[in-house]
């Protein structure tokens, strides 16, 4: 059993999306790209206990948070919608304008359910259908006996509705079988105990563990209990003992007598009848209550001291958790596990045994990460890059490797080179190590002295990749373009086809005429700038024999330093200790450059700087930009 394809409409950030999902994957992007909302769609659509919070729903869960005609910009009259395909070639639907403009907003979530058991066929029989996971599609062939190809399986189809209700003014949502929805004249609701059949189970960062061993309603343990079928006879038991235990009612403690006190002033005003007697218990004596407090405690350390699980580290929850879900996927065979960041407080060497040990245990693993040792885990086919535009449109881009990026090389280089990429929405692509060392401590100084004018590339969103030469700048730009980044390059001086092949895949061009970043610097800097680093290192001795008084001979010497400390980040730390007029002009107008590509739109931009893929040796904005206030032009 898997959840196929999910199909959204109008729910949180996302206003449409179609994907299709792997049966082991991760789903990697942005902050804010849609990551958890997926994971959220599912829980609505197949967790058996999230319809059991009143309202299932609320306004924020709505795109834009626009849940009837009049509430903000109704998103039904925004015009024609175009269709928008993902990289997988699924079309997102669009809805009818003229039902969009006499409907109000709903939520709609639709997920397919391939591959189903046995249990599933019998439990679901009128409502199945059949998929082809071949196409990815589903079969609707006239001839019958096509159902019986090796790749056409069993599928279901549930979709939740979620709406406004404006007679009750509170939300509504349920969860149907979608072909009594499209062929039914009443809709089929899709019940607790069908979703249970089904077996999803969606485990939050943080609040998984923090209730894991409690008897809470839809704890883990409490899922364990139910799966193998125990009914912990113990309520009207403990509920007797603790009416027993008295509180406080030794006199010298001083509380009974208070209590004593105020009964006699009771009884003064009050018949018996109406309530006498004050005393303290221990609790409020219900069941659901007991649920919420009582909770297993785990020995720390060697002596005898327990503490409840929750307060034991991160990692150690964490890790009980992983054993906890053993369990329920032995109970109960066939589990669609969705989980958030398994990464949290875990070494590496766990987080890979944590991916390795769930995907064994479910019959599908969907994981959201950010750790380039659970990401590295997974195939690029089982990689879910997610993109989503400004419109609230999101898609499944897939990744392409270029010609110059072999499997093998993307596979050596993952966690040095690719991973933050993947995982930013916005990469420079730097021409080699000096310059991906060196630009970013550049922008962090300057946006420290002058924050009107320059931002850090972090403060941006702003990740760099090392191209490792000149060469690999198109290439590797090229693939994250595809995958939907804003994607910009930083370089030397290039020849016309190289520099051709860089501005046909990036957004923003910043290029140099020197030829190599050392030259640029030590060309641009001061030369106070220069003499005061040239004290402060700690020369190597052969270059100390070279350069007996380096103060003197600052450009020269530094230029045999900065040759031999490429790994060393050499020119960063040079960098680091220069003001703004001590940096070199070009290196200041850069810095400029990315900020107002970030922050301006693109008109704005060109205005001040021209063409951004120019690449203009100088980096000198244009004559339209030279009368901003503030040197705002790239002057000092």
């Amino acid at each position: 059993m898997r959840a196929a394809r999910i199909k959204i409409h109008n729910f949180r950030g996302i206003k449409q999306a179609t994907l299709l999902l792997p049966k082991h994957g991760v789903f990697i992007g942005d902050n804010n790209t849609g990551k958890t909302t997926i994971l959220e769609a599912l829980d609505l659509v197949l967790g058996p206990d999230r319809l059991n919070r009143r309202p299932a729903i609320d306004e924020h869960d709505f795109f834009r948070g626009v849940y009837t005609l009049t509430t903000g910009a109704f998103q039904g009259d925004s015009g024609p919608e175009v269709e928008v395909e993902g990289d997988d070639g699924i079309p997102i639907p669009t809805v009818d304008e003229v039902e969009k403009k006499e409907e109000a907003p709903k939520i709609e979530i639709e997920v397919t359910v391939a591959d189903l058991t046995e249990e599933q066929n019998a439990t679901f029989g009128d409502y199945i259908e059949f998929w082809d996971a071949s196409a990815d599609i589903f079969y609707e062939s006239p001839d019958p006996e096509g159902v019986d190809g090796e790749t056409i399986t069993e599928a279901l189809r549930v979709t939740f509705h979620g709406w406004y209700d404006d007679e009750e003014d509170d939300f509504e949502g349920n969860t149907y079988f979608t072909r009594s929805l499209i062929e039914a004249d009443k809709p089929v609701g899709f019940s607790r105990k069908y979703k249970q059949v089904c077996g999803f189970l969606y485990l939050r960062t943080l609040r998984t563990g923090s209730r894991a061993l409690s008897l809470e309603r839809g704890s883990l343990l409490d899922i364990i209990l139910r799966l193998q079928e125990v009914r912990p006879q113990m309520w009207e038991n403990t509920l007797c003992t603790l009416s027993d235990i008295p509180v406080a009612s030794d006199p010298n403690l001083g509380v009974s007598s208070v209590l004593e006190s105020i009964n006699t002033a009771l009884k003064r005003y009050v018949p018996k009848e109406w309530g006498v007697e004050p005393h303290l218990r221990v609790s409020h004596l219900t069941r659901e209550h007991l649920r919420k407090v009582i909770t297993a405690f785990i020995a720390t350390g060697e002596g005898e001291h327990s503490a409840p699980f929750y307060r034991q580290g991160t990692g150690t929850i964490n890790m009980l958790v992983l054993a906890m879900l053993s369990q329920i996927a032995e109970s109960k065979q066939n589990v669609i596990f969705a989980m958030e960041e398994p990464e949290t407080a875990i070494p590496p060497y766990a987080q890979k045994r944590i991916v390795h040990e769930v995907c064994g245990l479910a019959s599908q693993t969907l994981f959201t990460s950010h750790s380039p040792y659970v990401l590295e885990e997974f195939s690029i086919e089982d990689t879910v890059v997610l993109s989503r535009d400004a419109e609230g449109f999101l898609a499944r881009k897939l990744i392409t490797l270029p010609a110059n990026v072999k499997l093998k090389r993307y596979r050596q280089e993952f966690r040095t080179r690719f991973c933050e990429g993947l995982l930013a929405r916005r990469i420079i692509v730097a021409e080699g190590a000096t310059e991906a060392s060196a630009f970013p401590v550049a922008c962090r100084i300057l946006s420290e002295l002058r924050p009107d004018l320059y931002s850090s590339l972090e403060a941006l969103g702003v990740c760099v990749v090392d191209a490792d030469g000149e060469s690999n700048i198109p290439g590797i730009a090229q693939l994250y373009r595809e995958l939907g980044k804003n994607v910009f390059a930083i370089c030397d001086k290039q020849e016309a086809d190289n520099k051709a092949l860089i501005q046909a895949q990036v957004e923003l061009l910043l290029m140099h005429g020197e030829k190599g970043f050392e030259n640029m610097v030590l060309k641009g800097a001061s030369k106070s700038a220069l003499k005061r680093f040239a004290q402060q290192i700690d020369w190597p001795q052969y270059l100390a024999k070279k350069y007996p008084e380096p103060e003197e001979y600052a450009e020269e010497a530094l230029a045999d330093y900065f040759a031999r400390s490429k790994a060393n980040w050499g020119i960063a730390d040079f960098l680091a200790q220069c003001s703004e007029s001590e940096m070199p002009d070009w290196l200041k107008s850069a810095c400029q450059r990315i900020n107002h590509y970030c922050t301006l739109d693109i008109e704005g931009f060109r205005l001040l700087w021209g063409d951004p893929v120019a690449g203009d040796e100088d980096g000198a904005p244009t004559e339209t930009g030279s009368n901003l206030e503030d040197g705002a032009d790239g002057s000092d």
